[in-house]
């Protein structure tokens, strides 16, 4: 194991064991000083702050007989919207879903209620919830199966003839 022999420095503090997670002490950053002197200019922004500020910004449009000063955002919108009202697909694709995300509109969420259950179904979803919650504490876990079993066979075997009947 020659890669992870202890090799020592010498310092002026002493000997310093030179390994894995101890570089040598004349190659280490100075107590106040950074790894990154330069570091990042402060005038550098990242992608949303120039998008922000960039739609934040006024421009000047011509609307009917008048202009007016409008933020870039503004103007955006105003251009989607009407160009969706020209009758254009593309811009309807993006203006309706953007709508409903942002405008929280509760359209094309279902409304409808669930259909009431069969008098069958709510006889097995009982015998389930008795199957879950009492025998378990009262049998082992293989009769309650066994016993479970029984009971949606026999409920099966109602709905079966009842079929029948009809």
């Amino acid at each position: 194991m020659a890669n992870q022999k202890d090799v020592t420095a010498n310092s002026e503090a002493g000997d310093y064991p030179v390994g894995y997670g101890k570089p040598p002490k004349h190659t280490q950053f100075k107590p106040g000083t950074s790894g990154n002197p330069k570091g990042r200019p402060k005038e550098t922004k990242n992608l949303k702050t120039d998008l922000v500020e960039e739609l934040a910004e006024k421009i000047l449009v011509h609307e009917g007989d008048g202009s007016k000063k409008i933020s870039k955002q503004r103007a955006v919108v105003k251009s989607l919207v009407t160009r969706t009202l020209k009758g254009d697909a593309r811009a309807a694709n993006t203006l309706l879903p953007m709508m409903m995300r942002l405008l929280d509109t509760g359209e094309g969420a279902q409304t409808e209620e669930p259909e009431e259950l069969h008098p069958d179904e709510l006889e097995i979803l009982e015998a389930y919830k008795a199957r879950l919650t009492g025998s378990r504490s009262q049998e082992g876990p293989a009769e309650a199966t066994n016993a479970s079993n029984a009971e949606i066979q026999s409920a099966d075997a109602d709905a079966g003839s009842e079929e029948e009947a009809q």
